[in-house]
C-alpha cells in the first residue's frame, strides 16, 4: 500500500474553506486576523473588539453580565432591550449582526456573520440560544424570527450566497444541525469543499418544532405547525401540519386537517 505524501502541498484552488484567503502571502498576520474575525473596518473597531473580550468576555456572575450588555453593544449592527451575551462567546464579524428585545446568548455560544458582501445574522425578539450552540455564515445569511427557542450545541450553518430561515415561534431541539451548503464530489481527486455549489437554503416555518438531534440538509422547507421527531434526518421538504419521522425523514401522520 503506497503511503501518503503528508508533506505534499495541494494547490490553492484545492485548500479547504478558508485557507486560500486566510493563508494569502501577501497579506500580513493582522490583515488576516482582521478579515477572518473583526472584518475590513479601521483600527478602532479591532482595538474596540480586542479589550472588550479581553476585559469582560469572561467575567463571570451578575457583574460580568452587566458589563457586556454595556460594552458588548458598540461591536454589533444593532442591539435591541434587555439583551442578555453568556460568557467566553466566539464573535465574528459583529457589525452584520442584529438582535431583538430581550435576546437570551448563553455560554461558550459562536455567532459568525463572515462574508464579503453578506447581510448577516439578524435575530428577532424573544429568542435564547442554548450552551455551545453556534450560528455560522460564511458568505451567506440566517435569519431567526421571534418567540424561537434554540437549545443547547445547535449549529445553523449556511454558505455560499445561501440562507437560512427561521420563522416565530419555533422550538429547535438540543444537538440539532441545520446544514446549508452543497458541494461537488464527483471528482475523488479534489477536496469537496473546494467545490461548492449554489447553496439553495433552509427554511423552517412558524411554530415547527424540530426534536432533539435532527438533521437538516441544503434544500429543505419545513412547513407551518410541522413536528420533527428526534433524530430524523430531514433530507426533503416536509409540508406544513405534518408528523416526521426516520432516516431519511417521512411524514408518518398529519397534525390536523387543513381549513376548508
Amino acid at each position: 500500500m503506497e503511503t501518503p505524501d503528508v508533506n505534499q502541498q495541494p494547490v490553492a484552488e484545492q485548500w479547504p474553506g478558508l485557507h486560500s484567503k486566510i493563508f494569502n502571502p501577501k497579506k500580513s498576520p493582522i490583515k488576516r486576523y482582521k478579515e477572518m474575525v473583526i472584518g475590513k473596518r479601521g483600527w478602532g473597531t479591532l482595538l474596540w473588539y480586542e479589550m472588550t473580550l479581553l476585559f469582560f468576555g469572561l467575567l463571570p456572575g451578575a457583574l460580568g453580565m452587566v458589563l457586556r450588555q454595556i460594552f458588548y453593544k458598540p461591536l454589533f449592527k444593532k442591539v435591541g432591550k434587555n439583551v442578555v451575551f453568556g460568557r467566553n462567546l466566539v464573535i465574528r464579524h459583529p457589525h452584520k449582526i442584529v438582535f431583538g428585545d430581550n435576546v437570551i446568548i448563553d455560554d461558550d455560544c459562536t455567532l459568525d456573520a463572515k462574508g464579503e458582501e453578506n447581510e448577516g445574522i439578524v435575530f428577532g425578539d424573544m429568542v435564547t440560544l442554548g450552551r455551545f450552540s453556534a450560528v455560522i455564515c460564511k458568505d451567506a445569511d440566517i435569519h431567526i424570527g421571534s418567540h424561537v427557542n434554540i437549545g443547547s450545541t445547535v449549529k445553523l450553518i449556511v454558505a455560499n450566497q445561501g440562507k437560512i430561515l427561521v420563522g416565530n415561534s419555533i422550538d429547535i431541539g438540543s444537538g440539532c444541525h441545520f446544514s446549508a451548503g452543497s458541494y461537488d464530489y464527483s471528482d475523488a481527486d479534489v477536496l469537496p469543499s473546494s467545490r461548492r455549489l449554489q447553496t439553495k437554503g433552509i427554511t423552517l416555518e412558524d411554530l415547527a418544532w424540530i426534536g432533539a438531534g435532527v438533521i437538516v440538509l441544503d434544500g429543505v422547507t419545513i412547513g407551518t405547525k410541522s413536528i420533527v421527531a428526534a433524530g430524523a434526518v430531514v433530507t426533503k421538504d416536509i409540508p406544513a401540519n405534518s408528523m416526521a419521522a426516520g432516516v431519511p425523514a417521512e411524514v408518518k401522520k398529519l397534525r390536523e386537517k387543513e381549513a376548508v
